[in-house]
């Protein structure tokens, strides 16, 4: 079969252009008012949760779990999930756990994701289910952990974030 004659999909989605929030409301709202303002359609959400069709996310205080159905379009040359949607989803859950516990007035950004991938994810693995939670939360730093499981409850990678807090201000 040559490059021409190889079957193609086509994917079709939108989401909100960033910045068309109105911040001023949210920032008024703490870390965990504003991820529940995200999934009531108060608040857009991101655009990779669009980009990657990201189907579920729940936020409580000082977790969030994120779900996805492995497709074939977040593959890599080899056939299984690409390592990067595996982080994305790694680094989601583990900084919105952060994001949780955030108080009026406070942001976070994270400083470091170190990911283990424990086996391969393919359409087969399922749906998909990311649970991030903080393990330590200070002043000005929080670490935080995500556990990636398949349909069959097997875990498939791990990561560890650390993530700086900052105010607001500006």
């Amino acid at each position: 079969m040559t490059q021409t004659e190889l079957r193609t999909t086509t994917r079709t989605y939108s989401w909100v252009e960033p910045g068309q929030a109105d911040l001023v409301s949210l920032l008024d709202l703490d870390g965990l008012g504003q991820l529940e303002a995200m999934v009531k359609g108060d608040a857009p959400a991101p655009p990779i949760m669009q980009t990657l069709d990201v189907t579920g996310f729940r936020p409580e205080r000082g977790s969030v779990t994120v779900e996805l159905r492995a497709q074939t379009f977040h593959y890599n040359p080899l056939g299984s999930m690409h390592g990067g949607v595996i982080s994305m989803l790694l680094d989601t859950a583990a900084g919105c756990s952060v994001h949780s516990t955030l108080a009026v007035g406070e942001m976070y950004t994270s400083l470091d994701l170190n990911v283990k991938f424990l086996r391969p994810v393919t359409v087969d693995s399922g749906l998909l289910t990311c649970v991030g939670s903080v393990i330590q939360r200070g002043r000005r730093t929080a670490l935080a952990e995500a556990r990636l499981t398949d349909q069959a409850g097997k875990l498939a990678a791990y990561a560890t974030s650390s993530c700086m807090i900052f105010g607001a201000e500006g």
